[in-house]
C-alpha cells in the first residue's frame, strides 16, 4: 500500500474517532431521549379524535325540523345533513375544498359559533359540565396543519375525572379534537420530544423540517462511525487482546462497545429512517393525477331530494351525506358508525359494491392489469379501519396502485413505485409494522422493547463516558 493511501486512511480514521467523540456527546443525548420516548409512544399515541369517535358525540338527526334542500349546491363535491347545536344543517364541500354551512329549516340561519354555542356543544359532547371556554389559534394538541381550515379554534376545558379538553371548529361548529391530561402528560414524554414537536417550532412546517434534517443528519454521522470503529476495535479471532479479550475496553467503554455492537445497525436504521420522516429534498413526493382528473372523478353530490322517504329509513341516523365519486351517485347513512349503510342516491335501495371503471383517468397512459378486494391488512396496506378496500394496479411507467372504497368509490390513497419504497425505508424501518408481526402483539411488543434497551444502554453509556471526557481537562488543570 503506498504511503499517501496509508496517510489518507489514517486520517480518515482520525477524523471518524474525533467526529464520533465529540458530535456524540450531543447525539447520545438526543439517542436516549428517543429512545425513551419511542417507548412511551407504543402505548400512547398522539391525540387524535377518530372519524368514528366524532360520530359517536353527534346527535340524532331531527327530521321533523328539516324543511329544505340546498338550492344550487348539485355540483358540490360534498353534501352531508348533520345536526349543529339542536338544530339541523347542511354541510357544503365544495370541488376545490372550500366548507360552509347553511340551515336545512326553512327562514332560519345557522347558529354562530361563539362562546355559549361553544359550552353548548361541548358539555352535549362530552357529558360535562364546561369550566371554561377560550378562542385560540393554535396549541399543542392542534399545531398540525390539518387543522387550518378550523382556525381560529374554541377550546372547551370539561369538568370530569380525566380532566377533558374539546377543541370546536369556527368553521363547521363540530368537535374536530379532544385531550385529556393522561394523554397530555404522557405526549409530553412521548410524541413531542420524539418528534421535536413543540409547538412554537412545529407551527412554522418549513423551519420544522429543517430542524429535523439538521438534528438527525450529525446523529447519523455519529452513528455510522461509532459502528465502523466498533467494528475495528473488536478482536474475534486469533489475534486478541490481553486476557484473550475481544475488546479493549472496561466499564462504562465496554457496555458502549457491545452494545454498540449487538445494537447499532438497529439505531442506524432507526435513525435514517427517522430522518427520511420528513422527505427531505420530496425524494418519496411520487406521482399524483392530473388536477382535473381528480375533480372529474369526484363528480358532484347531486341535489339532495326525496327527504320524506329517506327520513323514514333513516331514522336515529346521525349523519347523511351525498355523494357522486366516481360516477357513483351513493347516499351514506352514518358513514363513520361501525355499520353504515349505503343507498343508491336515485332509488334509495341498498347499494352494492363495485369496481369503478373511472378509475383508470387517474393513471393517464396506464391500463389495468389487476384488481384485488382486500378484507384485511396486508403488508403496503395496514390500515385496519380502511376495510374492505379495492387495490387496482396499472401498468404505467411509475407502476401505480390506486386504493378505492367500492361501496362510495372515493379514491383512498395512491401509490407508485416510490412511495412503496418509502413504505420500505421509513414506515417498516422505523415502526416495524410487518402485519405478521404485529398481529402477534406480544412479539412485536417484545422486539421493539429489546433494540429500545440496547438502544438505551448504547445512549446512557455515551452520555457518561462523554462527561467525563469533558471533564478531565477541567480536572488536570485544578
Amino acid at each position: 500500500m503506498r504511503r499517501s493511501e496509508r496517510n489518507w486512511g489514517r486520517s480518515a480514521l482520525r477524523l471518524a474517532f474525533l467526529v464520533h467523540r465529540w458530535a456524540g456527546i450531543v447525539a447520545c443525548l438526543f439517542f436516549a431521549m428517543w429512545f425513551a420516548s419511542g417507548l412511551v409512544m407504543l402505548y400512547m399515541p398522539y391525540p387524535a379524535l377518530s372519524p368514528a369517535q366524532g360520530w359517536a358525540g353527534a346527535e340524532p338527526i331531527d327530521w321533523s325540523r328539516v324543511g329544505r334542500a340546498p338550492q344550487g349546491q348539485g355540483g358540490a363535491r360534498r353534501i352531508t345533513l348533520e345536526m349543529r347545536d339542536g338544530a339541523p344543517v347542511w354541510r357544503i364541500d365544495g370541488a376545490e375544498g372550500d366548507t360552509h354551512i347553511l340551515s336545512a329549516e326553512a327562514g332560519a340561519v345557522p347558529v354562530a359559533v361563539d362562546t355559549a354555542y361553544v359550552r353548548r356543544v361541548a358539555a352535549r359532547f362530552g357529558g360535562a359540565e364546561v369550566a371554561r371556554v377560550e378562542a385560540i389559534g393554535h396549541d399543542q394538541w392542534t399545531v398540525a396543519g390539518g387543522f387550518d381550515r378550523h382556525r381560529p379554534l374554541w377550546k372547551a376545558d370539561l369538568v370530569d375525572a380525566a380532566r377533558t379538553e374539546l377543541y370546536v371548529s369556527s368553521l363547521t361548529g363540530q368537535v374536530v379534537q379532544r385531550t385529556t391530561r393522561s394523554q397530555r402528560v404522557w405526549n409530553w414524554l412521548g410524541s413531542v420530544p420524539h418528534w421535536i414537536y413543540p409547538t412554537v417550532l412545529r407551527r412554522d412546517g418549513g423551519l420544522w423540517r429543517q430542524v429535523v434534517m439538521w438534528v438527525s443528519g450529525p446523529c447519523i454521522a455519529v452513528a455510522l462511525t461509532g459502528l465502523w470503529i466498533g467494528i475495528l476495535r473488536l478482536r474475534a479471532g486469533r489475534r486478541r487482546y490481553r486476557d484473550g479479550r475481544m475488546t479493549p475496553y472496561r466499564g462504562w467503554m465496554l457496555w458502549h462497545h457491545v452494545s454498540g455492537l449487538l445494537g447499532g445497525a438497529m439505531l442506524t436504521t432507526w435513525i435514517v429512517s427517522g430522518w427520511l420522516s420528513v422527505d427531505p429534498g420530496h425524494a418519496f413526493a411520487g406521482s399524483a393525477a392530473p388536477p382535473e382528473a381528480m375533480r372529474a372523478y369526484a363528480g358532484q353530490a347531486g341535489e339532495p331530494v326525496a327527504l320524506d322517504r329517506l327520513a323514514r329509513i333513516a331514522v336515529g341516523a346521525r349523519s347523511v351525506e351525498w355523494s357522486g365519486d366516481a360516477g357513483l351517485k351513493r347516499i351514506a347513512i352514518d358513514r363513520a358508525s361501525p355499520h353504515p349503510r349505503w343507498l343508491d342516491r336515485q332509488s334509495l335501495a341498498p347499494a352494492r359494491a363495485s369496481i369503478p371503471a373511472r378509475a383508470a383517468m387517474l393513471v393517464p397512459g396506464g391500463r389495468l392489469v389487476a384488481s384485488e378486494r382486500l378484507a384485511r391488512p396486508d403488508f403496503y396496506w395496514t390500515s385496519p379501519t380502511r376495510l374492505p378496500v379495492v387495490r387496482m394496479r396499472f401498468d404505467d411507467p411509475a407502476a401505480t396502485w390506486l386504493y378505492v372504497d367500492p361501496m362510495s368509490g372515493a379514491l383512498v390513497q395512491r401509490q407508485d413505485r416510490t412511495r412503496r419504497a418509502y413504505r420500505w425505508v421509513y414506515t417498516l424501518l422505523h415502526t416495524w409494522d410487518w402485519p405478521w408481526l404485529t398481529a402477534r402483539r406480544p412479539a412485536w411488543d417484545a422486539w421493539m422493547w429489546l433494540w429500545s434497551i440496547a438502544g438505551m444502554v448504547l445512549s446512557v453509556s455515551g452520555v457518561v463516558v462523554g462527561w467525563r471526557r469533558l471533564r478531565r481537562p477541567a480536572r488536570g488543570g485544578g
